[in-house]
């Protein structure tokens, strides 16, 4: 813990008006900050206690639920924490001029003594509980998606083994035993022409079956990484977009987190689509700078661009590229105009394994 003989050094030592530092954190604190009487008139309060309870300087700070409803003697001060200065805090609910009780956790010390009028002056801090339990709320909610993608890549994972190695080896098996079949049936010209048939639609399934479990899953992104996953994307969707001119940039790009790796991957992927299916563009653009803290990506097209306006209820695609980006608390920006192509720019921290 930071002495106070040491914070005022390194005020010092940085040239800070230590008044002036102070000030701005009594300015920009979300908590509410109420300097008040004895006799619970407010001397002053910060901006963030004038927007929580609507308060001003000369108002009377109302007792808190657990004050007015608490058992106590008639010679026992009202104030709980007044009366139990070693409490550090209580929750309670505390009535505003806003029209509205806010829930609230909430301290008091002694701060002063007025030498005129014999009375302590208390400082009282509010802190809002809905805030802290949105926030609660909002970083559950960001875990258990979390929890839900990791589940979905996990199955997509086994899927995807299970119809390479599995699905996709059988049936390889069944066309090679119809081949040999086959080279018994010259003499019958209309069975072996109906046997290559059924092996040339037993070839499509195998492919269909192959191209399924790399979707789902590419065994490059977990052999090779990130950057072979995504040559092996291009070159898929080449065949979806022979007109299309992809071009692949990579600075500083080895092995990372895998989490960081599948969801980048299913960033491009995801833009990628999104390209060969609506953008009309003749050529688009991805390139990975990683350095010692980030990742960069940014894919980039010449397409006929969009008004995100237009599709915000559409646009479920962009929504999962944003939650991703979130998800591993990063920034993402998607800048699109009519006839100017769109970008797609995602910057990710901490890339490395948690250790």
């Amino acid at each position: 813990m930071i002495s106070e003989s040491n914070l005022i050094e390194v005020f010092s030592l940085h040239k800070i008006n230590h008044t002036e530092y102070f000030q701005k954190v009594y300015e920009h604190i979300q908590d509410g900050i109420v300097v008040m009487r004895e006799s619970r008139e407010i001397i002053m309060l910060n901006p963030a206690a004038k927007r929580l309870t609507g308060w001003k300087v000369g108002d009377y700070v109302p007792y808190c639920s657990f004050c007015t409803t608490r058992n106590r003697r008639v010679e026992t001060p009202s104030c709980y924490l007044m009366a139990n200065e070693d409490v550090p805090s209580i929750l309670s609910q505390m009535s505003t001029n806003r029209k509205k009780t806010l829930d609230v956790e909430m301290s008091v010390s002694v701060i002063n003594r007025n030498v005129e009028t014999g009375e302590n002056e208390y400082l009282l801090v509010l802190r809002d509980c809905e805030t802290m339990l949105k926030a609660q709320e909002a970083a559950l909610n960001k875990k258990m998606i979390q929890a839900l993608i990791d589940a979905k890549e996990s199955e997509h994972k086994r899927l995807a083994q299970e119809l390479h190695d599995g699905v996709g080896q059988s049936l390889y098996s069944v066309s090679v035993a119809l081949e040999a079949i086959e080279a018994y049936m010259q003499d019958n010209e209309k069975l072996s022409s109906y046997v290559k048939e059924v092996r040339n639609e037993l070839r499509k399934v195998i492919e269909d079956v192959y191209t399924y479990s790399y979707n789902l899953r590419p065994q490059s992104l977990d052999q090779l990484g990130l950057k072979a996953a995504l040559e092996n994307l291009i070159d898929n969707m080449k065949k979806m977009a022979p007109h299309l001119i992809f071009e692949l940039t990579t600075q500083g790009l080895d092995r990372c987190d895998p989490a960081i790796e599948i969801n980048l991957y299913r960033i491009a992927q995801e833009a990628l689509h999104n390209v060969v299916k609506y953008a009309q563009a003749s050529y688009v653009k991805i390139s990975i700078r990683k350095n010692n803290t980030h990742i960069h990506m940014k894919i980039e097209d010449d397409g006929i661009g969009f008004d995100r306006k237009s599709i915000q209820n559409k646009g479920l695609g962009l929504k999962h590229i944003e939650e991703r980006v979130d998800l591993l608390s990063g920034t993402c920006a998607i800048r699109s105009e009519m006839n100017k192509g769109t970008v797609v720019e995602v910057t990710i921290p901490r890339w490395r394994p948690n250790t």
